[in-house]
């Protein structure tokens, strides 16, 4: 699977239609409470029980980000997005084979650890390339990408919705909705596997030829050195940014997690309360910012800079759950004003942070330093949710109703929030101690010189 390299002529813009096969396809994983009532009915399962598949993925999805991400820089991103096409499907498979057969933990096994596997390196497989296409615009770059995986499931929830109508929703029909769900997955993502390429590299006399680089200005945070995976995450920078990504993202996802029964309860005890198909509604414009914040956000950091956004997805994240926590109960337009802007930082936040460390580290291992950082999105899927479901349950108990339930917590996300603010305030410049060339250019440099001897 040795990485392709773009031709003569290739378009740059071929390269995201390939990156969002993938991540179209792997965002299906947003869909996955679409199965949930269905398997808890055909196999006499729990909540907490239907909802394993899903969080064994969210949590492979990190560690084989973190531990896959060097391998994806080595072998590129043909032989990762065909990793991914493997195992992502293959779980589906296997899910299949679990429902037919009625044995949930193959089910477990299959969509949550083999294609959460899938799910964390086709997660990374374009960043690295999409980053170094776009070098003048990385923040847009991988904003297109990852807006798939936002995205993905707006098209799998009715997609799969329906094919629980057509097949049925006992054990033989869900079983036959995943045998569908693997073989589509798999003609769609192996679109990216074709298409995507590497850019050719320059070679030794096209550089001397070339104007030398601007000098980034002293104190800036985007530098031209290189750092590898292993030297980043002994950095301070990387462990603020790790901070930065958790805290936003336990955030935003303690909204999405439990969007249709918050509104409810917000509205239950007033003069207009929400419907369950107004609830459904809501989530699904709370996908929708998810989504257009990926591209818009991410985009806006090429303009305004990764830390400046940073201050805004935060900062201003901390004013509307302040909002919500205040004035949420007496308006309902306000309330989803600022939900669709905490769920558009969310988006965000994940699609921009691929540039700022591109900014930081160079783009040598960049693959491999996001792929290590999204251990903090495995933390916060387990954090955000916990707080949110946790504190209510508490208030519930306690005689509280209503908004009353969420005011705790609440207060806690805007403590992170600013946490959060703050880590990312602390972010600098990488010491140069860090710094390595990138082994192709020292080849190069290498070669230029046994040149320059022979001459």
């Amino acid at each position: 699977m040795t990485p392709p390299i773009a031709p003569a002529g290739w378009s740059r813009w071929l390269v995201p239609p390939a990156a969002l096969s993938v991540h179209l396809s792997i965002g299906q994983a947003y869909a996955w409470s679409v199965f949930k009532p269905p398997l808890e009915s055909a196999l006499g399962l729990s909540g907490t029980q239907s909802a394993l598949p899903f969080q064994l993925g969210i949590v492979m999805l990190g560690l084989s980000a973190a531990f896959g991400g060097t391998l994806v820089e080595r072998n590129g991103p043909r032989w990762a997005m065909t990793v991914a096409l493997c195992c992502f499907s293959s779980g589906f498979l296997l899910a299949a084979l679990g429902a037919a057969t009625e044995q949930y933990w193959l089910i477990v096994f299959g969509y949550g650890f083999v294609g959460g596997i899938g799910l964390g390196i086709g997660y990374i497989s374009p960043v690295s390339t999409l980053i170094k296409w776009f070098p003048d615009r990385p923040g847009m770059a991988t904003g297109i990408a990852i807006m798939g995986f936002g995205g993905g499931a707006l098209i799998a929830s009715p997609w799969s919705a329906q094919m629980l109508e057509s097949f049925g929703s006992d054990s033989e029909g869900i079983a036959l909705a995943f045998l569908v769900h693997g073989l589509v997955y798999a003609v769609f993502m192996s679109l990216g596997v074709l298409l995507v390429r590497v850019p050719r590299v320059p070679r030794p006399e096209d550089r001397r030829e070339k104007a030398p680089a601007a000098t980034p200005p002293a104190g800036s945070l985007i530098s031209t050195a290189q750092v590898s995976a292993r030297s980043a995450v002994r950095t301070p920078q990387f462990w603020c940014l790790w901070v930065v990504l958790c805290m936003n993202v336990t955030a935003g996802i303690g909204v999405l997690e439990k969007a249709a029964p918050m509104i409810t309860d917000f509205f239950a005890d007033t003069d207009t309360p929400v419907s369950v198909s107004a609830a459904a509604g809501f989530v699904a414009l709370l996908s929708a910012a998810n989504m257009a914040g990926r591209i818009g956000w991410s985009s806006t950091s090429d303009l305004i800079g990764r830390k400046n956004v940073y201050r805004v997805y935060l900062g201003v994240g901390a004013v509307m759950y302040l909002l919500i926590a205040r004035f949420g109960d007496s308006s309902k337009p306000l309330f989803v004003i600022c939900a669709l802007v905490i769920l558009s930082f969310y988006g965000g936040g994940f699609a921009t942070i691929p540039a700022y460390l591109k900014d930081l580290f160079g783009t040598y291992q960049v693959g491999a330093i996001h792929g290590r950082l999204l251990t903090a999105w495995s933390t916060a899927g387990v954090l955000g949710p916990l707080i949110v479901n946790w504190v209510a349950d508490s208030q519930e108990e306690a005689g509280k109703s209503g908004s009353g339930l969420y005011g705790l917590s609440f207060t806690i996300m805007i403590g992170l929030l600013v946490v959060g603010f703050v880590a990312n305030e602390l972010v600098r410049p990488v010491n140069p101690r860090h710094h390595v060339p990138a082994p192709r250019e020292a080849a190069d440099d290498h070669v230029t010189s046994e040149q320059r001897h022979h001459a």
